[in-house]
């Protein structure tokens, strides 16, 4: 009972977590709410990840991942604004920051967006009632089983990076969520943190770059991104060996 407690009051307190994000994204010169919306998806998520099975965790993590895949190109928007933000190039930023306050507020009237905070505080209710067996069990089969998965992802030099970087995320926020159930050593938690903020400067550049193909008043741009690109992967690739060693140590 002591865990399944403990997980009540962590889903508590994202749920409070969640709920200020939520609030403030009416303030549109808060460049940070979206971006905490979604960091408290993923822990949500990650959180009922292990869970899987139990009446209810299902539905809301779909609901959680649905949500985050809406949120998505906003986000990335967002990002995309800030960098422009380091250049002269006023109107290519402003055109952006147009079409982030229309999409921002196409986001306010997604009913998911409230239906989401519903399901959520529901849940808790589901779970005690249901009083599920071998909780503990069936979190640290997990946790094994992820730990596992991304030792296999690293030790292939052709496994896609893209789908590395969702792994490494994953089992970062899990760890987070469970750490008295993880067997990996303090460093190699380290080393996951690391490695998931070096993938994703990675990935900003990767996003950066194919926008910049396509769109053509970001051209004086690419030069700059891709060769930022092959830092950043530089980077991302000897912070996945730093974190291949910790974790098979």
């Amino acid at each position: 009972m002591a865990l399944a407690e403990s997980i009540v009051t962590q889903l508590r307190r994202l749920e409070s977590a969640l709920n200020q994000a939520l609030l403030r994204l009416h303030d549109i010169t808060d460049a940070e709410a979206l971006h905490d919306v979604r960091i408290n998806l993923q822990r949500i998520r990650s959180l009922l990840r292990p869970l899987r099975g139990i009446p209810g965790v299902t539905r809301l993590s779909r609901a959680a991942a649905e949500l985050g895949k809406i949120t998505t190109p906003i986000r990335d928007l967002e990002v995309l604004i800030a960098e422009l933000e380091q250049h002269p190039l006023a109107w290519q930023t402003n055109t952006r920051k147009t079409e982030l306050h229309s999409r921002k507020l196409a986001l306010m009237s997604q009913p998911l967006l409230t239906h989401f905070p519903t399901l959520l505080h529901a849940w808790p209710k589901t779970f005690r009632r249901t009083n599920p067996r071998h909780t503990k069990r069936r979190i640290a089969l997990r946790l094994s089983l992820q730990t596992k998965q991304l030792c296999l992802a690293l030790a292939d030099s052709h496994y896609d990076r893209h789908r590395l970087r969702l792994l490494v995320k994953r089992l970062r926020y899990v760890v987070d969520a469970y750490p008295q159930l993880s067997h990996i050593t303090p460093q190699a938690a380290a080393n996951l943190k690391i490695a998931q903020s070096a993938l994703g400067d990675w990935h900003d550049r990767f996003v950066w770059c194919q926008q910049a193909e396509n769109q053509q008043d970001l051209w004086p741009l690419l030069p700059e991104w891709q060769r930022a690109l092959d830092v950043t992967r530089e980077k991302a690739e000897k912070a996945l060996l730093s974190l291949s060693r910790a974790l098979n140590t």
